[in-house]
């Protein structure tokens, strides 16, 4: 058969060793589950907004101090 019509399963053909994850008995480990991923981007949202809020607070107080 030509090399084309076949698909090779191996994903980490060209990647460097320190990029590889490790595998377990039944895939990788270490990848975050789509619940904990689904929350810390919630947490980043909250974050950003904070810090947002904190500096848009922290600007309209020193506009009111030196007005």
């Amino acid at each position: 058969m030509p090399e084309g019509l076949n698909s090779d399963l191996n994903l980490n053909v060209g990647a460097p060793p320190r990029v590889r994850p490790q595998l377990g008995e039944w895939g990788p480990q270490g990848v975050p589950a789509t619940r904990k991923k689904k929350r810390m981007r919630w947490w980043t949202v909250l974050i950003v907004l904070g810090v947002t809020a904190a500096v848009s607070g922290y600007g309209y107080w020193m506009y009111t101090l030196l007005r």
